[in-house]
């Protein structure tokens, strides 16, 4: 048996705390998810620092 009656207020705070909590697990799953999507498709990544990479380079002719 609690002392106390919980207030209403604190049910609407844990309410409102608990939808952020949940908004805020579904923003971690969904950049989590996109993170793996990108990582499994084994391509070259780089940053987009807009700098030729010097694997796509043409090599220099040798004379």
């Amino acid at each position: 048996m609690a002392i106390a009656k919980e207030h209403e207020m604190h049910k609407r705070r844990f309410n409102r705390n608990m939808g952020v909590g949940l908004t805020l697990l579904a923003f971690v799953a969904l950049v989590y998810g996109l993170t793996v999507a990108k990582m499994q498709t084994g391509d070259m990544m780089e940053a987009n620092d807009h700098s030729p990479r010097v694997s796509v380079t043409p090599a220099e002719p040798t004379e």
